[in-house]
């Protein structure tokens, strides 16, 4: 089987077109397909790569010893190693692991203003520390942020074409309900996908399997080697305490009210007593923090109370992986999603939402007498997103986009459930598994959205 097809392989396309690229960074979490990407990139596109791991090669963190202008770098990497090709204009030099030389980030001022060279670092968020570098290049690199594989890449690894994707967002575009036939079929593939989750290797053994032999323990040693790299680079933390919030996100996924509340992580815990600990975890991104909005108004930037929030596992598969066996067994053999259904819809709405670009944000009022999962935004309103687990009544909903006096930015609404394709005149309502679609359908349609809900 070949790479999986990722997003970042037509970005990585149009950076390299870009006159003048700057040096690039890609970062994200461990295990999401960074490497495998830029190399195969690198490969197609130049005739010499330069492929150094500061992890697994440590002896080349020694070629910035004698400063950072490029000539001494390019001397000091072929005294390393003699036999390595560097030629201008043809030669593509990948930093890997950029976390282990914070030195490395600060050469690519030098390497943008000598322009002979493109370069591009790869780096675990977990490890990246931008206060260790004496100076990260500001003005001289670009960065680029990576996720784990969305539901269009998960559709794109077990065979569906772009024009297959199309014809489903023309379903949504138009706001007319999906075959039957297609409906049940791409809801089946998602219910697959949120028990994979987007870790490319784990989707791959996914695919070729045909099945899901392998992704249990898969996915078990990637919960481990979380709790390894906590305990490696969480520096100036207490990582015990860490590992503690980490370990309880299922535990509060599972309640109704799925508010993380450190109070009651341990005994006697105390919420100063984990300051920096959370954004740590979402620094590191293997967690996405959702925050309470004081109030159900624009703007959403400085709106929110930081110390209420809600904790997703940034990968949804991740959160499967946390539950007892006999859960897991559960889900992936009978679909039987018990007690953490309304958790793991929450999660992969969440998931969803980050990977399109969007930060997390909830409401719920002192008398939770109006509550609501997430708000995204148009250019000028606020859009509430409900997710159900089932298809229940929507008070709050109803509440929300039906009181233009009291909210006066909210115009209409999102329903996420399963259930096809729908609009009431007050809220749309799509299924889960064209969340990932959500900014296309709101960005693309902003004016006449609001046209044809007020034309009815």
């Amino acid at each position: 089987m070949s790479l999986l097809r990722r997003k970042i392989d037509q970005f990585l396309e149009e950076w390299k077109l870009k006159q003048n690229h700057l040096p690039l960074i890609v970062k994200g979490a461990r295990q999401i397909g960074k490497t495998a990407s830029i190399l195969q990139f690198a490969h197609h596109h130049y005739k010499y790569v330069v492929n150094i791991n500061f992890v697994l090669q440590s002896k080349y963190r020694e070629v910035f010893a004698d400063g950072f202008e490029v000539d001494s770098i390019i001397k000091n990497i072929t005294i390393i190693s003699p036999t390595i090709q560097v030629v201008p204009g043809e030669t593509l030099i990948f930093f890997d692991e950029i976390q282990s030389c914070p030195s490395c980030a600060t050469s690519l001022k030098s390497f943008a203003i000598d322009g002979r060279y493109d370069v591009i670092c790869s780096g675990s968020l977990m490890g990246i520390n931008y206060n260790e570098i004496e100076s990260n290049s500001v003005g001289y690199k670009e960065d680029y942020s990576m996720h784990s594989m969305d539901f269009e890449e998960f559709l794109w690894a077990v065979g569906y074409t772009d024009s297959q994707i199309s014809d489903m967002y023309a379903y949504m575009s138009a706001v007319k309900p999906l075959p039957k036939v297609l409906y049940e079929v791409i809801r089946a593939h998602f219910f697959d996908y949120m028990l994979v989750g987007g870790m490319p290797a784990i989707v791959r053994q996914f695919v070729v399997n045909n099945n899901f032999s392998g992704v249990a323990q898969m996915q078990q040693q990637l919960l481990y080697d979380y709790e390894e790299d906590i305990t490696k680079y969480a520096q100036g933390l207490d990582k015990g305490k860490i590992k503690n919030i980490y370990n309880h996100i299922p535990v509060f996924l599972g309640r109704d009210n799925k508010k993380f509340q450190i109070t009651k992580v341990a005994h006697g815990a105390r919420s100063r007593d984990y300051v920096g600990t959370v954004e740590w975890l979402k620094d590191a991104g293997i967690v996405n923090v959702c925050y309470c909005l004081d109030q159900v108004s624009l703007p959403l930037k400085g709106n929110y109370n930081p110390r209420l929030f809600k904790l997703y596992y940034h990968d949804t598969g991740m959160l499967v992986a946390s539950l007892d066996a006999e859960s897991q067994d559960d889900l992936r053999q009978n679909r039987n999603y018990g007690t953490y259904k309304g958790g793991l819809f929450e999660n992969i709405v969440s998931e969803m939402l980050v990977k399109q670009g969007y930060q997390l944000y909830f409401y719920r009022n002192d008398k939770s007498t109006v509550e609501m999962d997430f708000f995204v935004r148009t250019a000028s309103s606020l859009v509430p997103v409900e997710v159900k687990a089932s298809d229940n009544s929507t008070p709050s909903l109803n509440n929300l986009t039906g009181k233009p006096d009291k909210y006066p930015d909210i115009k209409f609404g999102i329903k996420l459930c399963d259930k096809n394709i729908g609009f009431n005149g007050k809220f749309y309502t799509f299924p889960y598994f064209l969340t990932f679609m959500l900014r296309r359908f709101l960005k693309e349609s902003d004016c006449t959205r609001y046209k044809f809900i007020e034309d009815g």
